[in-house]
């Protein structure tokens, strides 16, 4: 038994040693295995940080390029406006009349036909303001004791036409 126990135990520690070894090596593989699959998980949490940064700044620039190609589409439209006196002469009565004629342009496409505003005026009356007051295609907002829309306000009941905004 004894020469049986000499035979066997170098076969013995041998295969503990590589036993030994295996495990050894499982165990290197796995902590390789957890640093691989974390740097994985950091690329791609990296990834998906830059795709949802990448998706805010496309739709940055979408609404830029749409706000700017709006802005180029409304700049290409434009106002012709003139005016003149008119006076109306009978027996005793002379009235002047200021009319404003306006026209909205694409370009040069005209877009309306031409919109008339006849309003009566007093003597020494700005014809300038009034006729901004009584413009249909005219931006300007009207606040509660502007002489410009007191103005406008009893040229209207003369046969104006004006638009409020």
């Amino acid at each position: 038994m004894d020469a049986l126990l000499w035979l066997f135990l170098p076969l013995l520690t041998s295969a503990g040693s590589a036993l030994l070894a295996f495990f050894i090596m499982q165990a290197k593989m796995e902590v390789a295995l957890a640093k691989e699959r974390e740097s994985t998980a950091e690329a791609r949490a990296s990834l998906a940080n830059f795709e949802k940064h990448l998706e805010v700044q496309i739709k940055a620039a979408q609404e830029e390029s749409k706000r700017t190609s709006l802005d180029q589409f409304l700049g290409d439209f434009r106002v012709e406006e003139r005016h003149y006196l008119r006076e109306n002469k009978s027996l005793f009565l002379k009235k002047k009349a200021m009319v404003l004629q306006e026209r909205l342009y694409f370009r040069n496409i005209p877009l309306s036909n031409w919109v008339e505003h006849e309003m009566m005026i007093e003597e020494g009356g700005d014809l300038q303001a009034l006729a901004k007051a009584v413009s249909v295609f005219s931006t300007r907002v009207e606040t509660p004791g502007d002489p410009v829309a007191a103005l406008a306000g009893a040229g209207a009941g003369a046969g104006a036409t004006r638009l409020l905004r």
